[in-house]
């Protein structure tokens, strides 16, 4: 088996919600022994999941912090910086924050102006190891530490760095929201398919299998998805006819101010901590 850059590595993740499970249970399925592994929360609840996948579980933040080489920071954005603030963390340790418009600043005023630290916008499907996530990484994080890093987020899918941090604002608006943007025209097209007469199972199979062939075709395709939208848009078929309409009502345009909207409001909260 080819040697991970996480092999002998603790990990300790603060904050045991969804996005850190999903995490946790990547790195077990990729081989990292449960017992190098800590989540800790301050709700005892929130770790009972972790239990059966052999992690080793903590109430208390500072004592999974000791001795991690890995902190993984997954709290609410809200708590954050008071959760830094009690942390035992020190400059040997790489700091992976997943909390969502917390800027590199705050978590360095968290911390400390040396501190190695990645910023991460990772996304839901990481949940069933689909994901994608964008990373940024401070001047302290050295070639070694970003491949940890690679290798703890490629647990759940793929990783793509970035080398401005503004640019995780454009990953937010992408990739970060960009689940609820397909689940939306997922939720149109079975109401259309119900109007057209299909009971819901029908249309909600028909719906979900078409997006993910769509998606697995694009990813699989060395043509563009503008080329693969002509391929199989038939000059005055059905396709040609749906996309028309689409494009009179404006979709297309609504759908880059969207992006732009939640880029605007991700840089918004930024500056908010």
């Amino acid at each position: 088996m080819k040697a991970s850059p996480l092999d002998g590595l603790n990990i300790a993740a603060i904050g045991a919600g969804n996005m850190a499970f999903s995490l946790v249970s990547g790195l077990i399925r990729s081989g990292i022994p449960g017992e190098r592994i800590r989540a800790a929360d301050v709700v005892a609840a929130q770790l009972n999941r972790f239990r059966p996948l052999g992690a080793q579980t903590y109430e208390n933040n500072a004592q999974a912090v000791a001795g991690a080489d890995i902190v993984l920071v997954s709290v609410k954005p809200q708590v954050l910086q008071d959760v830094l603030r009690v942390l035992p963390i020190n400059t040997k340790q790489l700091v992976i924050s997943i909390a969502a418009g917390i800027p590199m600043r705050t978590l360095l005023a968290g911390t400390s102006s040396a501190q190695p630290i990645v910023r991460c916008m990772p996304n839901t499907p990481a949940l069933v190891g689909a994901g994608i996530s964008g990373l940024y990484a401070n001047a302290a994080v050295t070639p070694a530490l970003r491949d940890q890093a690679t290798a703890l987020l490629e647990s759940v899918g793929r990783v793509i760095w970035v080398k401005d941090e503004a640019q995780i604002d454009a990953v937010t608006a992408v990739s970060g929201s960009g689940p609820a943007y397909f689940f939306l025209l997922m939720e149109a097209m079975i109401k259309a398919g119900l109007e057209l007469g299909l009971d819901r199972e029908t249309a909600t199979a028909l719906t979900i299998e078409t997006a993910v062939g769509s998606a697995l075709l694009a990813r699989g395709s060395d043509s563009e998805p503008a080329t693969l939208r002509a391929n199989v848009t038939s000059p005055g078929g059905t396709t040609a006819r749906a996309l028309s309409i689409m494009n009179d009502a404006g979709v297309g345009d609504a759908i880059v101010r969207a992006l732009h909207g939640a880029a605007e409001r991700s840089a918004e909260l930024a500056r908010d901590y």
